[in-house]
Parts: structure tokens; C-alpha cells; sequence
């Protein structure tokens, strides 16, 4: 046989290995539902609001998407929460929006109505995304007129974290590292033993006189009270939060800051109870991770007790929607919606935050489970009392934090508080 026969046997081997190679490829991304497009690589934008450890999480998370998925490659771009969303709806309206974002649950509302997001109920069938795998109550927050808008990656509601060292000082500990919370002693009256029996320089509880947290604090005691939780009109025209139920709740709020029990003048909460001069701090379940990083810091967390009839409390998700944008393929959108899900079934990476994920195979997962914390209030998830779904929402409650620091540093009482947050809500819906 001559040479030349050699060389053409070799190479035609060379090319039939090649072939089979290429097919085996193409096979094994088939079988894993990722979409094809002839065998391109799919670049994904994905915008977030994340900061801390937030934003070192979902990192982690999409650097570990992108080695499991060659096919599909996502390059996060992380923005600052307080321009996030201007620049957003700049994008959308220009044409140039994210393949992918983080949407708040509270700014849904205005996204549906003015058609900045996609509809996903039929793309979440090309990658077989099942909405019934997630918690109810979560995924509910999420749905308008019985169509899905987005994928809810979790929810994120206030706990209570403790300073163990000083709740045993103040004998609050049981023998468990429990605080005696749940043996007919109410919040309240809990939070004025630490205030006796502790040294003037540890605060009973931390919370800013400024901000959100006591807006959050008196938003989840509104909606324990039976009865409560109003605050439109019935065509949401008008708010009705002057009410007594209402009042109720701000006169406890009020309360906690008139009579010491939240020290005056507090501007970091957070970094009040991580560097241990607070024996309690009320604050959203992302202080978990942080917390644990503080070496000298004994903590524990719990749900926020009932103060009044039945559990609530203030809550919000993050959750990844598709804006709309001219352009957008098939094979994109597939893509979009196969990261999504994604995202959602690596849920116990997320939840090292501090966040309860949004599937609940993944809060029953030994993953998830396996974390300490976060099993201690994951069943928040089920009473979480979101914002009325408002267009106005996200502007309005900065009219409740402008009000609310009003009484916070004694300017005025909180009938006056909620007689004059009930008129400039009212002021600012008739514009």
C-alpha cells in the first residue's frame, strides 16, 4: 500500500473522530435543555442591585453558572439600589434594556402596568419551569391577572437577632440559648427587663431613628391586628392608613423609641448589634450572613414575635424578570428563562445571605437545611405582608420614612404622624 493511501486513510480517521466529537457535543447540550442556536454561545446582561454580601453571593452563583453552562455565558453588571431603577426604565424605553434583571417585588406593580416586562407564562413552559415548586405565598406576590411576570428568586421578611451573652446577663436566656419570648412575656415588656438589668451603654434594641426600619416595623404590627392592613380605598385612589388599627400599631412603635428602650440618635443599627453594644436588633434576615462573620458576636435570630393577634410581617422578594426589548429572540429568551430557573434551584447558595429561597424543595433541602439559621424562620415566607401592589408604591413610602422620622425624634405624635402621611399620600395621588 502506498504512502499516499496511508495519509488518506489518516485523514479521513482525523475527520470522523472529529464528527463524532461535534455530535456528542451537540447531543449532551440537547439532553441538558439548554437551547442550540446552531451551537453559539449565548451572552446574557443581567443586572442586579446587590451590594455586600449580596452581591458576593450572586457573583459566586453566575461565576458557577457560566463553568457549568458553555453555551451560555452571563455577564452580570451590578449598579448602586439608589439609581438602579431610573437607569433601568432608561434602558427599557431606549431599547437597550438587560437580558435579565433583579426586580423588588414592591416595584412590580409599575413595571406590569407600563409593559416595561415580559409576560413568562408560555417561555417558562420551554424550559419546564414549574410554578407550582414554589411557596405560595411568594409566588402569589408575583402573578397579576393570573399570568406570571417573573421568577420570585426568594423572600427577604424582619427577624429578631439576639445578643445571647446579654440576654443571659439579663436572665432572658432559657437553657436551649432561646430567648423567654414564647412563655407569655410580651415584646414589650421583654425589651424593658434588658433595658433594667443592662448597662446604660448596651441598647435593649437597636433601630435608626431615620430610614425604613420603624416604616417596616409598624407595617408588619399593622397586619398582626385582625382587621388590619388597609391602606387604599378599594380602587386605591386614596389611602386609609388614619385609622385605628393603624394607630394602634404606630402608638407601639412610638412607644419603643419615647420610652428609651431604642436609644436616641442611632445612625448603624446593623453595626451597633455586629460589634455587640445591642442585646436586640430588628432588621431583614440578609444580617445573617454578616453576622456570622463577626468573630466575638454570640447571636441568635427568631421570627418577629406576634405582638398583637396573628403572625405578619414586612417582607419583600427579589425577583428576575425579562425587560421588554426589541430583538429579543427566541433562543435568547429560552436562555433567559434556563438561567432563571437556574438561579432558583441553587436556592441554598443564595440562602447564605440570609434569604429564604423561593422553592420549596430547596427550603427542604439538605443544603439549605444544613445551614445554620436560617431553618430558625424560613416559615416567615408564609405570612410575609407585601406592599399594596401600588404603581406609586415605592414613592409612597417615602413619604411614610419622612413622617415616620418626624416622630421619631418628638416632633409630632403619631395621630399626627398618620393624619399628615394619609393627606400627602393623598396630595401625591391626585398629581
Amino acid at each position: 500500500m502506498t504512502s499516499r493511501i496511508w495519509k488518506k486513510r489518516i485523514v479521513l480517521l482525523i475527520c470522523l473522530s472529529l464528527l463524532l466529537i461535534v455530535t456528542s457535543c451537540s447531543t449532551s447540550n440537547r439532553s441538558a435543555n439548554i437551547p442550540d442556536d446552531n451551537l453559539q454561545v449565548i451572552q446574557l446582561e443581567f443586572w442586579t442591585p446587590f451590594s455586600g454580601g449580596d452581591n458576593r453571593f450572586m457573583t459566586q452563583l453566575v461565576n458557577l453558572f457560566n463553568e457549568e453552562n458553555s453555551q451560555i455565558q452571563v455577564i452580570q453588571v451590578n449598579s448602586r439600589l439608589d439609581d438602579y431603577y431610573s437607569r433601568l426604565r432608561t434602558t427599557i424605553l431606549s431599547g437597550s434594556a438587560p437580558d435579565v434583571a433583579i426586580l423588588h417585588q414592591t416595584s412590580l406593580p409599575q413595571f406590569v402596568q407600563n409593559g416595561y416586562i415580559e409576560n413568562l407564562e408560555e417561555p417558562a413552559k420551554a424550559v419546564s419551569l414549574d410554578w407550582n415548586t414554589f411557596n405560595a405565598n411568594i409566588l402569589e406576590s408575583t402573578v397579576y391577572d393570573e399570568v406570571p411576570y417573573a421568577v420570585p428568586l426568594d423572600t427577604h421578611t424582619l427577624v429578631l437577632y439576639y445578643n445571647k451573652h446579654y440576654l443571659e446577663q439579663a436572665g432572658l436566656l432559657d437553657a436551649q440559648g432561646e430567648p423567654l419570648l414564647n412563655s407569655g412575656q410580651s415584646l414589650e415588656s421583654f425589651l424593658k427587663v434588658l433595658k433594667q438589668k443592662l448597662p446604660p451603654s448596651i441598647a435593649p434594641l437597636a433601630q435608626p431613628g431615620t430610614r425604613i426600619d420603624s416604616v417596616w416595623l409598624w407595617w408588619s404590627l399593622y397586619n398582626q391586628i385582625d382587621g388590619g392592613g388597609a391602606f387604599y380605598n378599594n380602587d386605591q385612589t386614596e389611602a386609609v392608613i388614619n385609622n385605628d388599627k393603624a394607630l394602634k400599631a404606630l402608638q407601639y412603635v412610638h412607644r419603643l423609641y419615647n420610652d428609651g428602650i431604642i436609644p436616641p440618635n442611632i445612625n448603624d443599627a446593623f453595626k451597633m448589634f455586629y460589634d455587640g453594644q445591642a442585646a436586640v436588633l430588628i432588621t431583614g434576615v440578609w444580617g445573617t450572613g454578616a453576622f456570622e462573620e463577626a468573630e466575638k458576636l454570640d447571636f441568635g435570630v427568631i421570627p418577629l414575635p406576634v405582638v398583637f393577634d396573628h403572625e405578619a410581617v414586612w417582607g419583600d422578594s427579589h425577583t428576575l424578570v425579562i425587560p421588554t426589548k426589541h430583538g429579543m429572540t427566541n433562543e435568547k429568551r429560552n436562555a433567559a428563562l434556563y438561567f432563571m430557573k437556574w438561579l432558583v434551584e441553587h436556592g441554598a447558595k443564595w440562602a447564605e445571605a440570609g434569604h429564604v429561597p423561593s422553592k420549596t424543595s430547596v427550603v427542604e433541602s439538605p443544603e439549605y437545611e444544613v445551614l445554620p439559621f436560617r431553618s430558625d424562620y424560613a416559615a416567615t415566607a408564609n405570612y410575609v405582608a407585601y406592599w399594596p401592589r401600588h404603581v406609586m408604591q415605592w414613592p409612597i413610602v417615602e413619604i411614610l420614612i419622612q413622617e415616620f422620622e418626624k416622630m421619631n425624634y418628638g416632633q409630632q405624635t403619631p395621630e399626627e404622624t398618620l393624619r399628615q402621611t394619609q393627606i400627602k399620600i393623598n396630595d401625591e395621588l391626585k398629581e
